[in-house]
């Protein structure tokens, strides 16, 4: 049964992290695809009917829990040595032997245009996952998301709600394993 969106409560950031885990293992096979699919070899990719490529976008407050979710996904898939958030530096690349990881935080940007200038349409593509943290700055220049999460507090707790914005994005909830304990 393909699932819409889910509710996942965050009792703390163990949970938050259990919950990139768990992204990373619901990530739908269609994603994933030979290395050196992303980027420059995206076009050739694509008319070859490589797999696609998959967009979360992450939304809450400062403090919510964007970055702690993203760095445990990106760990689940395979990247080691330091992740770092790229608050400051816009973008990181995390290059896997069968996916490319985009890691995108647009909280900094003052005007669209910025957006363009990160290169995003060059780097995605078959084969690649963009994982953006505060979407809602860069409005049409960002590719349409698969899945969002959204992060909040709820009293002094915190909560995930994680939906679904794309067929590819309701297999990706189907299979994800909400018992995050």
């Amino acid at each position: 049964m393909l699932r819409a969106s889910i509710v996942i409560d965050l009792a703390d950031s163990s949970v938050t992290e259990a919950l990139g885990r768990a992204l990373a293992r619901a990530l739908p096979a269609a994603v994933p695809a030979s290395a050196g699919q992303a980027g420059a070899g995206a076009a050739a990719a694509a008319q070859s009917g490589a797999s696609q490529g998959a967009v979360m976008y992450l939304q809450g407050d400062l403090g919510a829990g964007k970055t702690t979710c993203v760095r445990s996904l990106l760990r689940a898939l395979g990247v080691q040595g330091l992740v770092r958030s790229p608050t400051y530096t816009l973008l990181e690349t995390y290059l896997l032997p069968k996916l490319t990881c985009i890691h995108v935080d647009l909280y900094r940007l003052q005007v669209l245009s910025e957006v363009d200038e990160l290169g995003l349409r060059d780097l995605f593509g078959p084969g690649c996952l963009l994982l953006v943290e505060w979407p809602e700055r860069g409005g049409a220049s960002l590719p349409t998301a698969d899945v969002e999460v959204l992060l909040c507090y709820v009293g002094d707790a915190r909560q995930a709600r994680v939906l679904a914005r794309s067929p590819l994005g309701a297999d990706w909830l189907d299979n994800l394993d909400t018992t995050l304990a």
